[in-house]
């Protein structure tokens, strides 16, 4: 089996591919790094925008399917209520911009 490296948080959350963070419970929802450095500069990346980050890279192993073996975290994740909320906020910014950028008239 081929190891790789994922890149997880003080909570025990994964880096996900859809650059957020995943509980494990889908190894195949978990960001998989070919190389250390790789892996090194994406955690850089993400401890610059989130200062309070602990994050490590660990490396593991590929089960048959291709996944990373990961163990999930019993920690839910602080950003699925959020996600939610920011959606509906985000919905009305988004509706009122086509009415921002209509041409002024004299």
């Amino acid at each position: 089996m081929t190891d790789i490296f994922v890149i997880r948080n003080q909570l025990g959350h994964y880096w996900g591919k859809g650059k957020q963070w995943v509980d494990g419970s889908e190894p195949k929802t978990v960001m998989k790094l070919k190389h250390n450095d790789e892996a090194v500069n994406t955690l850089v990346e993400l401890s610059s925008r989130d200062i309070e980050l602990r994050g490590e890279i660990i490396e593991v192993e590929l089960n048959s399917r291709g996944e990373p073996k990961v163990e999930a975290s019993d920690i839910p994740l602080p950003n699925a209520e959020e996600a939610d909320s920011e959606g509906e906020d985000n919905a009305e910014p988004e509706a009122a911009q086509p009415e921002a950028g209509a041409p002024e008239s004299a």
